[in-house]
């Protein structure tokens, strides 16, 4: 059996909070692809754009179609490392990747960070990827619930990114697939916003992909639109099933959100502007099929995953607690998370206190030492406040070692230069 992208729709928006779109997105059967960028003075976007151009110049014609994906992957992470090295104002940057690829009666998937791909099939939603994120290591280690991790404050730090770092690990997996199967890739705008439960229900609602997008969408903004909001659906038919000619019809949109010139600098591309003038409108062209002598190529057998629904909240956690290990595995689980994935997100998190000579000193990382009293923390600002000017109960407030963001930290000692917290 073969199969194919019969219907393809990519939507992307703003969403209610945000000034700028930081998504980026490619549906060219058989590549689909999004982006969520991180890093301010729009260096988010320039990231995900890149990501995405990876992905535009077609896969590798060597390897399973997991190889190809994940090649293409550390191959955008490195053009965004490098351009992250060369571009000081946007040191840092980074995106979320999450790609699927239709290959005869697979989907490969290759993922990196914490957007997201769904399956669609007979009513059920299962989750095809995991979130490369604090709480949802700490989720799956059974430390937080499902319900905890939804509001945990630290919800939104991820562990693994494209472009922080010159090499990235890329998770893929090879999932089967049968017609009439709906796939989802989104951003974390969608699913931070809205419960799989809606998701599911919105798809069971919507036989049409356009009008399930919008709705999508529209849920997530209704429910408060806190990020950008970007929704790729296909669906798998076989190929030839529906006018028994056997030719087959691809169905292709990019939705870039800005586009980097020769400078680096971003510009709003005529792409781009009709993107966003759309506010989350598709436009949809229909495309010859790609040359690609590979795809006809006998590929090797590729790893599969069984397909598992969703379960219950009340269920997957009586199945976590119920792991006979977990207790005694606790310890080294949290000096993992810290050692390992924790890394990433210590670059993330700030914390205000005193340096030895009792200064007010703005750190990066977590506020604790490791084993053999190495330090998770470095130091990030030296402000000119002594801590001995403060009065004890306002220090107590104030050098708390409680984890903020780079700009809640900086602004917080700022005024205290500036005189205008009173100490």
């Amino acid at each position: 059996m073969m199969l194919r992208a019969a219907e393809a729709i990519c939507k992307t928006d703003t969403g209610r909070q945000r000034r700028d779109n930081e998504d980026s997105a490619y549906a060219r059967a058989p590549v689909f692809v999004v982006a969520d960028g991180m890093g301010g003075a729009q260096a988010g976007e320039v990231a995900s754009r890149l990501a995405i151009e990876a992905f535009e110049r077609g896969l590798p014609d060597d390897g399973s179609p997991e190889e190809r994906l994940a090649n293409r992957v550390r191959e955008a992470n490195h053009q965004i490392y490098e351009r992250s090295r060369a571009d000081r104002g946007r040191a840092g940057m980074g995106t979320t990747l999450t790609a699927a690829y239709v290959d005869d009666a697979h989907v490969a998937i290759a993922h990196v960070g914490d957007s997201r791909a769904y399956l669609f099939r007979d009513g059920t939603l299962q989750r095809l990827t995991q979130d490369h994120s604090l709480v949802d290591e700490l989720v799956r280690r059974g430390k937080l619930t499902e319900e905890q991790a939804a509001e945990h404050p630290q919800r939104s730090i991820i562990t693994r990114a494209l472009g922080p770092e010159p090499d990235v690990e890329v998770d893929t997996w090879t999932y089967p697939a049968r017609p009439g199967d709906v796939v989802l890739l989104c951003s974390d705008g969608l699913t931070s916003m809205i419960s799989e439960v809606t998701v599911r229900e919105v798809l069971a609602a919507h036989e049409n992909l356009d009008a399930a997008a919008d709705a999508l969408i529209n849920e997530a903004n209704e429910a408060g639109g806190r990020d950008n909001i970007t929704v790729v659906l296909f669906r798998l038919e076989e190929l030839g099933g529906e006018d028994g000619s056997g030719e087959e019809t691809m169905v292709g949109v990019a939705v870039p959100r800005a586009e980097a010139d020769t400078d680096g600098e971003v510009e709003n591309s005529p792409t781009a502007r009709a993107a966003t003038e759309a506010r989350g409108s598709s436009a949809v062209a229909v495309a010859p099929p790609p040359t690609r002598p590979a795809l006809q190529r006998s590929p090797p057998p590729p790893r599969t995953r069984r397909l598992e629904p969703i379960p219950p909240v009340g269920e997957r956690r009586e199945r976590r607690f119920a792991r006979p290990l977990a207790a005694l595995l606790a310890t080294v689980i949290v000096l993992a998370l810290i050692g390992s994935a924790g890394y990433l997100a210590s670059r993330q998190l700030y914390f205000v206190g005193t340096n030895a000579q009792g200064i007010v000193t703005i750190y990066r990382g977590f506020p604790y030492n490791a084993p053999f009293g190495v330090p998770l923390y470095e130091t990030y600002y030296v402000s000119g406040v002594p801590a001995s000017t403060i009065p004890a109960p306002r220090r107590a407030q104030l050098l708390n070692n409680n984890l903020r963001s780079q700009s809640d930290a900086t602004s917080l000692v700022m005024d205290l230069e500036q005189g205008k917290i009173s100490p």
